[in-house]
């Protein structure tokens, strides 16, 4: 395998992307991998001369642009989330960015017909194409976001020629083409439920509205706590007349997806419109659409932030996904069953 240097990296287009990272021909660019990227997760941020929201901006990056972090700030403010990112010219808040890698995989040579494999996506973006005989080769408006997972559903020719994975899509109905080495393939091993041993009685949920924070326990004996962000109060309700505020109560998780499409499922949605296609370890509570689930689209935990879901960080949505019950089937879809019990409360 073949690394390239952050040197030569820099050599062919900074932290733009373009057409490098995404070309359809990559060769031997394998297991390349830039952490320090960050990249605008919303209409725009600003880049502020000190770590501070009453500082002189000093400059505006734009959504999907990427900057490169040269360091993290603890400062005073905001309370909930006092980190700030140092980059040219200045310091940038890191409410609304997304830490990113570029790491390019090997195309899998084969899938079982019929079945499907779950991958994430590895590098900042990566943008799908459709194909039908109207209308041959179309690029889609949305994109497919780092840490985002999706099925493989078969290994096809691309717009370009070589193999690209062919991803079933629960929402839109209608397959669609990624570019292989933008996914990495999930191991079996890291899908496995974690203590599926212990009954359904002696594991639990709380999230704390109040505090914005989430607790698991087994037997009583608390195992994870973390910072979570809860709906919004007082936000628009939905096409369907669903509040944005998290509903308090008990519940228990009742569907577990590893990869769910949120949005209205518009194939040509420009990429600034509401629609986040796999999102990852996605646990339901309620029949009207609440779950517990993985975050690519900010990083502003501690506050209410979302449409009624409760916003995880993607390494923990993981591990609530294979801890909590009912126990996920590889290769499923999803899973039904009277699951783990979820206590929500101020």
């Amino acid at each position: 395998m073949q690394k390239i240097s952050r040197r030569d990296f820099l050599k062919l287009g900074g932290a733009s992307l373009g057409a490098f990272a995404f070309a359809p021909t990559l060769g031997g660019l394998f297991d390349f991998d830039d952490s320090d990227l960050i990249r605008v997760a919303t209409t725009s941020v600003s880049v502020y001369s000190k770590p501070s929201d009453d500082s002189p901006i000093v400059s505006t990056w734009y959504r999907d642009e990427l900057l490169h972090s040269l360091g993290e700030v603890v400062a005073s403010e905001p309370e909930h989330n006092p980190v700030w990112y140092r980059v040219w010219g200045g310091y940038i808040h890191r409410a609304r960015l997304q830490k990113v890698k570029i790491v390019f995989n090997k195309t899998l040579t084969s899938i079982e017909e019929g079945a499907l494999r779950l991958a994430e996506i590895t590098v900042p973006y990566s943008q799908p194409w459709r194909t039908s005989q109207a209308f041959g080769w179309q690029q889609l408006g949305f994109r497919l976001y780092y840490g985002s997972v999706h099925w493989i559903e078969a290994i096809e020719p691309g717009p370009t020629g070589d193999l690209w994975y062919r991803i079933y899509d629960d929402l839109t109905g209608f397959p669609y083409y990624v570019d292989a080495t933008h996914l990495k393939p999930i191991p079996l091993e890291e899908l496995t439920p974690i203590t599926p041993e212990i009954p359904v009685e002696h594991k639990r949920i709380e999230v704390n509205l109040t505090t914005q924070t989430l607790t698991a326990f087994e037997y009583d004996k608390q195992i994870l706590k973390t910072t979570i962000c809860s709906g919004i109060p007082n936000g628009s309700r939905d096409a369907n007349g669903i509040p944005t505020k998290t509903p308090a109560g008990e519940f228990r998780i009742m569907d577990k997806m590893p990869n769910k499409h949120m949005g209205n499922g518009n194939l040509f949605a420009d990429f600034t419109d509401y629609e986040l296609p796999g999102v990852p370890w996605t646990c339901f509570f309620t029949d009207k659409g609440h779950a517990f689930h993985g975050t690519y689209w900010h990083e502003n935990y501690g506050v209410p932030m979302s449409r009624g879901c409760i916003n995880m960080r993607t390494e923990e949505a993981k591990w609530l996904f294979r801890w909590a019950k009912p126990d996920h089937q590889i290769g499923k879809t999803f899973n039904r069953g009277f699951g783990t019990l979820v206590r929500i409360y101020y």
